[in-house]
């Protein structure tokens, strides 16, 4: 799985909110800065987290992002699904509406069993749970795989 910039700038941006304890809005110019984001990327990040109703924004001097719901509630998988849409799909179509022929015949299982494959790491793994840095021990375990490193 490639993780765009657009995906890691949009979960690093829901952390960075998440993370925030005090009562006044974040600005997206404190956010950028935290994260090291680059501001107008990260402003059409925000658009896409506020229509997914991840964040709201307030509007004036005192304005900012805020989040809409608990960051508990908030998968990496749901942020994803926010920026760039589904997490699996083939030339823009879903798996399961794929049929293959010859050699290639089973593929479609195989681009189904990675999209559960990603789906039990990324949906189980909240905004919260990053920040809070208690990833849930199942996606934890996959750490214990000397390919974890590896660079494939």
């Amino acid at each position: 799985m490639r993780i765009s910039a657009k995906v890691d700038y949009a979960v690093r941006a829901m952390c960075e909110l998440a993370a925030h304890t005090g009562d006044a809005p974040l600005k997206a110019e404190q956010i950028a800065s935290a994260q090291e984001i680059p501001l107008s990327f990260l402003e059409n990040i925000l658009v896409d987290l506020r229509r997914a109703g991840f964040v709201r924004s307030l509007r004036g001097q005192v304005g900012g992002y805020r989040m809409a719901k608990p960051a508990s509630e908030i998968t990496t998988a749901d942020v994803i699904r926010a920026v760039e849409g589904p997490l699996a799909d083939v030339r823009g179509m879903r798996p399961e509406s794929l049929a293959f022929t010859g050699s290639a015949a089973s593929l479609r299982e195989v681009w189904l069993a990675t999209r559960v494959s990603l789906r039990r790491v990324l949906e189980r793994v909240s905004i919260a749970d990053v920040v809070a840095g208690e990833i849930t021990p199942d996606v934890a375990a996959l750490l214990d795989d000397p390919d974890a490193l590896v660079p494939h």
